[in-house]
């Protein structure tokens, strides 16, 4: 427990967590679909709200999980309900929360049937993907992370397009797959440390060589499949496109960066033999992902399934900084998680507004809108050059620090993850031309409306994140830095260490 900060006064994070659970079964007393909209989006923006309370108080100068709460939940098994965060989480429980309002508003329209269920099913989500960020018992960490695979399931299989059945179960299996995966090393690992699930006690422990290769694969296909990598992402397009808008955003902004969270909070912590072993393997396989995503992205006429391939070439680019195993490549894969999230989770928010009008995502058909709607080719625009990576941009930032941060490893390596960001502009200017300008056989598009009130709120903090990320990212940088300067000391310090060991034992 002296990994912990514990928190003395009014327990933030269990608010942050339980709030809207405590909304969800508000909801069930209410008849109105108005008035579960109404107190949907009280309950997420109060989450909101609630969570900037993290920052004042938050402790830059220290790597310790802080406002950490710890009680036993069943003591027989030695499990505790214990949360915390650090530098590296408390960036994404932010974003999660102040994402999940907008997810709301995005549904305010577009959902039309089964309004409570919806709701509900997006409150019950929040709560499991919060509880997942802070959680630091594996017992916790592992229900909340299964907590969320029912109610997504719902989302896609109910509320999604013609093939909704066929995306959530593929959805479902995919995710419970590598989840079984998870949960044998958790078994392992709680039996190799005195029958605790405490997370920090597992860090930086002596395990065999050949135990953490196990484990490290355990992990590996349990956190690549939910990123996804190439070639465990054959789920994601489908989901995507089948998904209503607020499940597209959820899955892109926020669910993608649970594989990725997993591998900075356990793989390199954990298994940092195996770590530097197998980071070759996990590099090459990053560049083909961003490779792929970027060839596959630019042949897609849906503008769904665009937006989802290009998120495997993004996440290509998160996976990349952070086995690079340098302060660059990390600091650049975290701010590229929130910015993917931010960015990706705007595209598809856009997507639904053209949805909502055209009835269509093909670029075939030509949309050619940005006569009639200028303020929404506006924001596309910002979108799109963010995604991308234009400088100036939050996604600029990123990139380039992955990318420094690369070169800093190895040269071919750098250089082969470039074509990504090139191919990245390419599809995404082209569906920048197609929905702006359109094609020589534009159907008639004067009956559109341009974006209402409700959907300038809905993009604007958006926008206002992709400049702020873009033009000054040191606040968001500061956050996590001595978490992650923390986590690499630890992990050379390590590495020295095992290498000293195998000194002494050689002839």
């Amino acid at each position: 427990m002296d990994q912990l900060l514990l928190n003395t006064g009014f327990p933030l994070l269990s608010t942050l967590i339980f709030l809207p659970l405590v909304g969800a079964v508000l909801l069930l007393a209410i008849t109105s679909e108005a008035g579960c909209r109404v107190v949907s989006l009280l309950v997420t923006s109060l989450v909101g709200l609630l969570s900037l309370l993290l920052l004042p108080g938050f402790d830059r100068s220290t790597a310790l999980f802080q406002f950490a709460e710890t009680r036993p939940w069943i003591p027989a098994l030695n499990i505790n309900y214990t949360v915390g965060v650090d530098g590296i989480s408390l960036l994404l429980v932010l974003m999660t929360a102040l994402i999940m309002p907008f997810c709301v508003l995005a549904s305010w329209t577009y959902i039309k049937v089964r309004v409570k269920a919806f709701m509900i099913c997006l409150l019950i989500m929040e709560t499991a993907m919060i509880g997942v960020f802070v959680a630091l018992d594996f017992v916790l960490f592992y229900v909340l992370w299964e907590a969320m695979l029912i109610p997504m399931y719902l989302i896609i299989g109910i509320w999604g397009g013609p093939r909704k059945i066929y995306a959530s179960i593929k959805f479902f299996l995919y995710t419970l797959a590598g989840s079984v995966l998870l949960l044998v090393a958790i078994i392992w690992l709680y039996r190799q440390n005195d029958f605790s699930f405490f997370i920090p006690d597992m860090m930086w422990q002596p395990y065999s060589g050949t135990a953490q290769v196990l484990v490290f694969i355990a992990f590996f296909l349990a956190f690549a499949i939910k990123v996804p990598m190439f070639p465990f992402h054959t789920w994601l397009p489908a989901a995507h496109v089948e998904a209503p808008t607020a499940g597209s955003v959820i899955l892109a902004s926020i669910l993608l960066k649970m594989g990725t969270y997993g591998f900075l909070r356990f793989a390199l912590p954990i298994v940092p033999d195996a770590t530097f072993l197998l980071m070759p393997y996990v590099l090459w396989l990053s560049i083909a992902g961003i490779i792929y995503g970027g060839f596959t992205a630019l042949a897609q006429q849906d503008m769904k399934k665009l937006i989802a391939y290009s998120s495997v070439g993004h996440m290509g680019f998160v996976t990349l900084g952070i086995f690079l195993l340098n302060k660059q490549g990390i600091e650049g894969a975290i701010l590229q998680m929130i910015n993917h999230g931010v960015t990706t989770g705007a595209l598809f928010l856009c997507v639904g507004m053209l949805y909502e009008r055209t009835h269509s995502r093909e670029l075939r058909s030509t949309m050619g809108v940005g006569k009639f709607m200028p303020v929404f080719v506006t924001f596309l625009t910002f979108f799109s050059l963010a995604s991308f990576g234009f400088p100036g941009t939050n996604g600029f930032i990123g990139e380039f620090m992955i990318l420094a941060g690369a070169f800093e490893v190895d040269i071919p390596l750098a250089l082969a993850a470039i074509p990504g960001a090139v191919l990245a502009a390419a599809y995404m200017l082209r569906m920048l031309q197609k929905v702006v300008w359109g094609g020589t056989d534009n159907p008639d598009q004067s009956w559109i409306n341009d974006l209402n009130r409700r959907e300038l709120v809905t993009l604007a903090p958006f926008l206002l994140f992709v400049l702020w990320i873009g033009l000054n990212p040191a606040p968001f940088i500061d956050v996590m830095d001595h978490s992650v300067v923390a986590l690499l000391e630890q992990l050379q310090a390590y590495r020295a260490q095992a290498l000293a060991s195998v000194s002494v034992l050689a002839p």
